[in-house]
């Protein structure tokens, strides 16, 4: 992995890059979104607010690389709250040298700093690629994902 990777909290000056990474990840699982969501979401991540979704880009050389996005939030299971790491996406042409690992190692370290028990994530079964590397830094649970839309 380049030593000129930085991993650090997303600002108001990344929106364009961000915007073409969170694309590519949609485009990944298929999914497609409005501009108003993509301005909602951004906007959210900057507000500072507690209980709103917070982001760390990667960057290399000036360019975004990478992106997590996360959110703590209250635990019926612990005093402590937990985080979730909602999304993550890095280049396709950087994956598989560190990238992934350092924005998972950034968000779980912030999480901590912050008191939280632990940090967990979902992936869909074929994301293969994403999974060799979840299995390596963390437990595979035996949780299966419902969804009911309104």
């Amino acid at each position: 992995m380049p030593e000129t990777l930085i991993i650090r909290p997303i600002c108001a000056d990344d929106k364009p890059a961000w915007r073409v990474l969170w694309t590519a990840y949609l485009d990944f699982y298929e999914t497609k979104l409005d501009d108003a969501v993509y301005d909602s979401s951004f906007a959210r991540m900057l507000s500072g607010e507690a209980g709103e979704f917070q982001g760390l880009v990667a960057e290399q050389d000036g360019l975004l690389v990478g992106l997590t996005h996360y959110l703590f939030h209250r635990s019926m299971w612990s005093v402590e709250n937990t985080c979730y790491l909602m999304d993550l996406y890095v280049d396709p042409n950087l994956r598989g040298g560190g990238v992934g690992r350092r924005l998972i190692d950034a968000v779980h370290q912030i999480a901590k700093e912050n008191g939280c028990s632990g940090t967990y994530w979902m992936t869909q079964e074929f994301n293969y690629k994403g999974r060799m590397l979840y299995d390596q830094v963390a437990t595979k649970t035996p949780f299966i994902k419902y969804a009911k839309k309104g």
